[in-house]
């Protein structure tokens, strides 16, 4: 029988979210010994239930809760009710990413120093360095399999890889190989290796990829530390007359209001969610919502420059066959501002299935030019270009004005603007990635914009300075002891990586200072 808490259990630790930074931060509690119970806005759905559909397995996961948007983003334009892929089950979006596991840069850490003043960008160093966070990023890749990490062998390279690769090769490019994925080359920790199906983002039906769901959350379990409650939205975090949050209520699978006391309490509920919910619980003694004394709750919003650039070649490439995000150019992660822009990308390459592929190249369109690249698609290769965007403090999550959720709560604006930066990474990215293709031959390229699917970060960003930020170097808000941030929300800049890796790295440290603060009797 799996361990079920009371109610009344002010012993226990809430995480909030089921993700990358809850699953993993719930489970590394509970194999502490500590008391740990997640909640987890959506359903349970464990391998059998994937569905290699496209269109069927995304609305059976994400979350489609109401949304709006706002700004001069594309997304606001095309998709105004999905400012962002989410999933809302257990797993979080472990259960629909790629699997690209990258470290961040030494550099992408000390951002405002290395860039310098950008105009209308807020810049800030991240509390914390590599160096600090080295350990850390070991045990993560370790415990998630990561390929050429540890000794761990690469994935196989299928046929957009291997376009890929050759491009690269003839424009000079020295760093082009098979990433470094979460995905398993062999089979490891009780789950077998990858079999090349290729739907990645519907949930991986050999349990081959690394998720919360099925690699990390068993664990917890099986200690008898740790309970997770699906279908329990959060609405609100309560707190005692001194300050400190003392319960979560939230609403169970029926509607039914419930109120679940904690000694402490960890966000994790994606980019958009987390600050919200601190938002939502707005109280007399935090009139302006809970850990936001900076007013910096929701602010920097980020969710990395991208773009794709697809190519058709007059042979087959069949880029559907073979793991979604097949290969990698890490050439242009550097900070060189000569090409026109600081920071730097990442080219990655990308398969999207029929359905998603006639959706994002590019939305509400018909006729000819469009139906001659559907026709060519099994000649297509692809790529997604990932690299950082500034933060600015007017991207922001805000509570909207008079539009409601299901439980009567405001519901979250997404407001984006690109950066100057941005637009010319992106456009030096769609040259470059254009470039790859053209040297082998190439006889069409599409650039295509940004999808509504991306890395969502910041909005609850670290910073050494109270005044700057809403969490410390721990995740731990800089107003209440006992609070924490514990998903991408918590990144100051966004680096050109992929996200993952530094959340799950980050849980990981946060769960040992935890344990501590709590031995200690400070929380």
């Amino acid at each position: 029988m799996a361990k079920q808490y009371d109610l009344n259990d002010d012993s226990v630790v809430v995480v909030i979210g089921s993700g990358a930074g809850g699953g993993t931060l719930g489970t590394e509690l509970a194999l502490k010994g500590i008391d740990t119970v997640i909640l987890e806005a959506g359903g349970r759905h464990e391998i059998d239930d994937f569905e290699n559909d496209e269109w069927g397995n995304f609305g059976k996961i994400s979350w489609l809760d109401k949304r709006t948007t706002s700004g001069s983003w594309r997304v606001a334009n095309d998709f105004s009710g999905l400012p962002a892929w989410i999933v809302k089950a257990v797993g979080g979006s472990t259960v629909h990413w790629a699997g690209a596991s990258l470290r961040f840069q030494d550099y992408e850490f000390k951002a405002k120093t290395t860039y310098g003043d950008i105009d209308g960008a807020s810049l800030l160093d991240w509390p914390l360095t590599l160096a600090e966070l080295e350990p850390y990023y070991d045990k993560a890749e370790d415990r998630m399999g990561v390929t050429r990490t540890h000794g761990i062998e690469g994935l196989p390279g299928n046929n957009n890889f291997k376009v890929m690769k050759a491009g690269a090769d003839k424009l000079g490019y020295k760093n082009c190989h098979t990433g470094r994925m979460a995905i398993n080359s062999a089979s490891r920790d009780g789950r077998p290796a990858c079999s090349q199906v290729g739907f990645c983002f519907q949930g991986c039906k050999f349990g081959a990829k690394w998720s919360t769901l099925y690699a990390e959350i068993p664990k917890g379990e099986q200690t008898g530390k740790l309970e997770v409650r699906p279908n329990s939205q959060v609405l609100m975090i309560e707190h005692d007359d001194s300050g400190k949050v003392n319960a979560v209520v939230y609403a169970d699978k029926d509607g039914n209001q419930q109120r679940q006391k904690a000694r402490a309490v960890c966000v994790a509920g994606n980019s958009i969610e987390s600050p919200r919910l601190l938002l939502n619980s707005a109280s007399s003694l935090f009139p302006d919502g809970l850990a936001n004394s900076s007013g910096q709750v929701g602010k920097n919003y980020m969710r990395h420059m991208t773009g794709s650039v697809y190519a058709v070649f007059d042979k087959p490439v069949r880029m559907y066959r073979g793991t979604t995000m097949a290969g990698i150019i890490t050439d242009e992660s550097v900070n060189d501002p000569a090409r026109g822009f600081v920071g730097g990308y990442e080219m990655e390459t990308l398969a999207l299935g029929v359905p998603f592929m006639a959706a994002f190249l590019n939305p509400g369109a018909w006729g000819r030019e469009f139906t001659a690249a559907m026709d060519m698609y099994e000649n297509m290769a692809g790529m997604w270009l990932v690299g950082e965007d500034m933060p600015q403090e007017s991207n922001a999550i805000t509570l909207h004005d008079s539009e409601k959720d299901q439980y009567g709560l405001a519901v979250p604006n997404v407001h984006f603007d690109d950066h100057a930066n941005d637009i010319a990474m992106r456009n030096h990215a769609y040259q470059q990635g254009s470039a790859v293709y053209n040297a082998v031959g190439a006889t069409q390229t599409y650039p295509t914009p940004p999808y509504p699917s991306t890395h969502n970060l910041g909005t609850n960003r670290m910073s050494e300075k109270p005044e700057q930020g809403v969490v410390n170097k721990w995740g731990q808000s800089h107003d209440i002891a006992n609070l924490f941030v514990s998903d991408g929300s918590q990144f100051t800049t966004g680096g050109a990586e992929n996200p993952t890796l530094t959340i799950v790295t980050l849980a990981l440290r946060q769960a040992d200072y935890i344990a501590e603060q709590m031995s200690q009797k400070a929380i």
